[in-house]
């Protein structure tokens, strides 16, 4: 899953997206409104950390509302200063699903987050994500499952595994699988999506036919072998 911060105070925006990073989120980083505003327009996020007291440029509601507008749904959280209670108003009312005060816990952020995304998902709001025999605690973000036994994944990996688990039962396309591994910084050619789905079935053995390729749509993650894929709405 792809995460996108935007707080103009450098040292705290490195820090964020490096315990991010550690909780295996691809992120990105954008150090003004108007950055943030244009990644948010441009790419597709699980979810976005967003400081309301941004100092230059547009503000972190003007940010917010402008999304909004444009149909922008993402989960956004904000950040405020502990006791602004009018600011977290303002924020929820533009739209924001949480906030987040500072100083904060990271335990706390990646707490928050993970409910957002399960949430915006269709998912239980329970901490932990199951597909048959798979399992994600999202409180750890540091295993995935298979019979009980941990998946030796990379990260690459382990994001494109939970993202379909997040949308089990739904076919999942190329893009937007490719938008929620990858960060800014990524460098990848063509091919590489196909090459991490041939390893994550090879790791999952026996299981393997639970990760289905539909033709010309995508990849769809089942909870049994025989299980078919959702029809095409419309």
């Amino acid at each position: 899953m792809r995460i996108l911060v935007v707080e103009d105070n450098e040292t705290v925006a490195a820090q964020l997206a490096g315990a991010l990073r550690e909780a295996n989120f691809a992120v990105d980083v954008a150090h003004s409104g108007e950055d943030g505003y244009e990644l948010g327009e441009t790419h597709d996020y699980a979810a976005v950390l967003l400081d309301i007291n941004l100092q230059s440029g547009m503000d972190g509601i003007t940010v917010l509302q402008t999304w909004r507008k444009r149909g922008r749904t993402m989960p956004v959280l904000l950040l405020t200063v502990k006791d602004r209670w009018t600011e977290k108003v303002a924020g929820l009312e533009a739209g924001a699903h949480d906030y987040i005060t500072k100083p904060y816990h990271i335990e706390e952020v990646l707490a928050r987050v993970w409910t957002h995304i399960r949430i915006a998902g269709g998912n239980k709001a329970s901490p932990e994500l199951d597909c048959g025999p798979l399992n994600l605690d999202t409180r750890s973000m540091r295993d995935i499952l298979l019979d009980g036994a941990a998946l030796p994944l990379t990260a690459t990996e382990f994001r494109l595994l939970a993202h379909l688990m997040l949308n089990k039962g739904r076919v999942v396309g190329r893009q937007e699988l490719t938008q929620q591994i990858y960060d800014l910084d990524d460098e990848h050619e063509s091919n590489t999506l196909d090459v991490f789905i041939y390893k994550i079935r090879k790791k999952l053995g026996a299981r393997k036919a639970l990760l289905k390729t539909v033709p010309g749509r995508g990849y769809v993650l089942a909870e049994t072998a025989d299980e078919q894929p959702e029809a095409d709405g419309g």
